[in-house]
């Protein structure tokens, strides 16, 4: 029992019994050294203990002035010229019908949330809301989606199932080639888990192996094996069911990403630390052949045709490069810089046969300071991009992926999903000059790194820093 004292008003001293944290209690009574002012060792490690409570425990519910911890912290940490910065507004490109948003003023690339306007929406004459769905700001990943009466695009009954067996933070997830049930995921700690969806949802395979965060995998067009890539410098082949890896292919640095070949599934291509997407023989794990960039590879994807990697490096470039479906044989093509106006790293680099806003085919790219980039291709032209939009989201410290919705209809517009670091899943309209923002999902607690739909639409997967994966089953109007 421990005693503490009150001053009465007489100035007399009076001694009263409470509780005390005994944490707190033995932390202030720890011996000091001899040179030591023990006042100032007290009162230091009192406010220490205090300090983990108030900065860890608290720090995800603190506001200010209706602002976030990390609305706060892009404040404080603003350049100090920012009020004379001027941003280049976006090229226009063919066919942009003037539909394209504008591009982000300096001063709301600061925050996270815009303070509320006492102006008037001009085209509903309602007061304007206290929150921006812009994407001309930072804003946009803790915004309020606005539906005006009306059902989101995307809208959810809520969680099918929650996995939440992972030891570390999973990056990845991936369903099956054209399979609505089949959900794999990786993690920080080196593992694979391969799950069914269906009811009732189950894990089928832990695959266990690398020694290292995994960084990517693929499933082949059977949905019989996994190719995974790991920083342990491996490319691994796992056959699902037996849960065991056939193969090892050693490399000289990081694998970053990692795709089997859409046509020939003897071929699996494999970015790198390295500067390289070396393509290996399946079979065999032999090298077949090699390209070099200008830095390492941080993101692929193949086009439906098997004739075309698109890649994406740590510098913010974009590349097409050639592939021989039969050989092997790989060539630049081109090269295009993402819309980041930093080099930062491409997270995701997404391609798509049909798009109804470009009527041709399109690459979605995302890079980490949160720049989503959405390009027509020209597979004439071995794969020539042209930027059509480009929307700017708050800007990360983790690398979160960003993901293609089904199509619905030109009159419903054209969807992005993405996780963000808010531990949101959001919903983007890229046919919207502003107001992008159409729906967000809350049910994480930690920073979303991926998602993921299945072959059905019906069902949405999230994956977050802390370990849990989401799946979200959507309505059927939705």
């Amino acid at each position: 029992m421990a005693e503490q004292s009150s001053e009465k008003n007489d100035g007399s001293i009076e001694v009263e019994k409470g509780n005390v944290d005994p944490e707190l209690f033995s932390c202030l009574l720890q011996p000091v050294s001899s040179d030591a002012d023990p006042d100032y060792v007290g009162i230091r490690r009192l406010l220490l203990r205090r300090k983990a409570e108030s900065g860890v425990l608290r720090r995800r519910d603190w506001r200010c002035n209706g602002k976030g911890y990390v609305a706060y912290r892009n404040y404080i940490r603003r350049p100090r010229n920012w009020e004379s910065m001027q941003l280049p507004s976006l090229n226009s490109t063919p066919g942009n019908s003037g539909r394209w948003m504008p591009p982000p003023s300096p001063l709301s690339l600061l925050f996270e949330a815009e303070s509320s306007s006492s102006g008037r929406d001009l085209q509903s004459g309602k007061p304007a809301s206290s929150h921006r769905n812009s994407f001309g700001s930072t804003a946009s990943d803790s915004d309020r989606p606005r539906f005006r009466g009306v059902e989101p695009p995307y809208s959810f009954t809520g969680m099918h199932c929650v996995f939440d067996q992972s030891k570390g933070s999973v990056t990845v997830l991936k369903f099956g080639h054209m399979n609505s049930d089949l959900l794999a995921y990786g993690a920080s700690d080196g593992t694979l888990t391969v799950c069914t969806v269906s009811d009732p949802p189950s894990v089928i395979k832990h695959l266990k192996g690398h020694s290292k965060d995994v960084t990517d995998f693929d499933f082949s067009s059977n949905n019989q094996y996994i190719a995974s890539s790991s920083m342990d410098k491996t490319v691994r082949v796992w056959e699902i069911s037996k849960g065991l890896c056939i193969r090892v292919i050693y490399g000289v640095s990081s694998q970053m990403c990692i795709r089997f070949h859409p046509v020939n599934n003897n071929f699996l291509s494999a970015g790198n630390g390295n500067k390289e997407i070396t393509v290996f023989n399946f079979s065999t794990g032999r090298i077949i052949n090699k390209a070099v960039f200008d830095s390492e590879v941080t993101s692929m994807d193949h086009d439906h045709t098997g004739q075309l990697i698109f890649c994406g490096d740590s510098l913010g470039f974009i590349y097409s490069v050639s592939m021989n479906s039969h050989t092997g044989a790989l060539s630049r093509s081109h090269r295009y810089r993402s819309s980041s106006k930093q080099k930062s790293p491409v997270a995701t680099v997404q391609y798509r046969s049909f798009s109804l806003l470009a009527r041709s085919p399109v690459l979605l790219t995302c890079t980490q300071d949160g720049y989503l980039s959405f390009f027509s291709v020209a597979l004439e032209v071995q794969g020539y991009l042209t930027l059509r939009c480009s929307l700017k989201l708050t800007p990360r410290i983790h690398s979160i992926r960003a993901s293609f919705c089904p199509l619905l209809s030109p009159e419903k517009g054209e969807y992005i999903v993405a996780g963000s670091e808010d531990s949101n899943v959001y919903f983007y309209d890229l046919t919207r000059p502003k107001h992008t923002c159409v729906n967000k999902l809350q049910g994480h607690r930690f920073p979303v790194m991926d998602v993921a739909w299945n072959h059905g639409a019906n069902l949405l997967a999230s994956c977050d820093f802390y370990g849990t994966v989401i799946v979200w089953k959507r309505s059927k109007t939705g």
